[in-house]
């Protein structure tokens, strides 16, 4: 029986990406045989380290907000400590339930615990619907609605999962101040083949070059002179030294594209790095890398001999 570790505690929007994963039957495409044992664990960075240590098989973790961008400390685990791999990605919609105490009017509400993340994304909306409330941090949207549960608070910024599992009344549903926000989630395992491509795929890199002047010029010049589209690139503290930095890159494009395998042994040998996956897009984003089959048979052909000048084939 397959163990995914997900961000708990049970009821999180990480829990309902997992969902998702079953739902679309992505585990047993990706070769995890049986029910899937479902752990909830504290962080992120702690779902990524049972996987290293063995204790799991895979986890599932929250990567990018629309509204909040990337979430640093899944960035951070995934650069740091043995290499993982992204397998694939979903896309959950984000928008909270207000789960109240038993007998808790929604205008009778003074606290209110969320998740911070979450706090900063229902700010407005609880300003303008019960202003003078008084928001408390929880470690995740699902631990609000069990602290609420608990007695701790009036009411919880949680997920419409949460208020099944606690069975507190909702006070009111799809709130957000954002309208169509989204979180993409992927699924991270130890090192193996990455999964087919597909034409509409992200390859996700991280470069840990020298603090050299020009250095991550060089870097995306290696990706702009063969068209591969950059979707996504943020740096991040290395912490070893102040100053010092990696960078988190997305590309559109698959390790199997021959632009995107030129571009990276190109990278490599100029500086250290580290793949972090190929997979299959949930929503189309960028442009795919060109086909370079043309211009492999052109010289395969001048290799063999070929009688026909360049100038006549335009």
């Amino acid at each position: 029986m397959p163990t995914i570790a997900y961000f708990g505690p049970s009821g999180t929007f990480t829990e309902m990406a997992l969902g998702q994963f079953e739902a679309q039957g992505v585990f047993a495409d990706l070769g995890f045989v049986g029910d899937i044992e479902r752990r909830p664990l504290g962080s992120p960075p702690a779902s990524l380290d049972a996987v290293r240590a063995g204790d799991v098989d895979a986890a599932v973790v929250p990567i990018e907000s629309s509204v909040e961008g990337s979430v640093s400390p899944t960035l951070d685990a995934l650069g740091a400590g043995s290499r993982l791999q992204i397998l694939a990605e979903t896309e959950v919609d984000v928008a909270f339930s207000i789960l109240g105490a038993p007998g808790v009017a929604l205008a009778d509400v003074r606290t209110v615990r969320a998740y911070p993340i979450a706090a900063a994304q229902v700010r407005q909306w609880i300003d303008a619907t019960i202003p003078g409330a008084e928001v408390q941090f929880a470690s995740s949207n699902a631990a609000a609605a069990e602290d609420v549960a608990a007695g701790l608070a009036d009411a919880a910024v949680s997920t419409p999962l949460a208020g099944e599992k606690t069975g507190l009344p909702t006070l009111a549903a799809g709130v957000a101040d954002v309208d169509n926000a989204r979180t993409r989630f992927v699924l991270v395992a130890p090192p193996r083949s990455a999964p087919p491509r597909t034409g509409a795929d992200r390859t996700a890199l991280v470069l840990m070059p020298d603090n050299v002047p020009g250095v991550l010029n060089r870097a995306l010049a290696e990706l702009g002179i063969r068209d591969i589209d950059l979707t996504r690139i943020e740096s991040r503290p290395t912490r070893e030294q102040f100053g010092t930095y990696w960078f988190y890159l997305d590309l559109a494009g698959h390790i199997d594209d021959e632009a995107v395998g030129e571009a990276l042994r190109a990278l490599h040998r100029k500086m250290k790095l580290r793949f972090l996956g190929s997979w299959p897009v949930a929503t189309g984003t960028g442009h795919r890398p060109p086909s370079l089959e043309e211009e492999i048979e052109w010289l395969s052909a001048l290799r063999g001999g070929a009688h026909r000048d360049e100038e006549e084939d335009r």
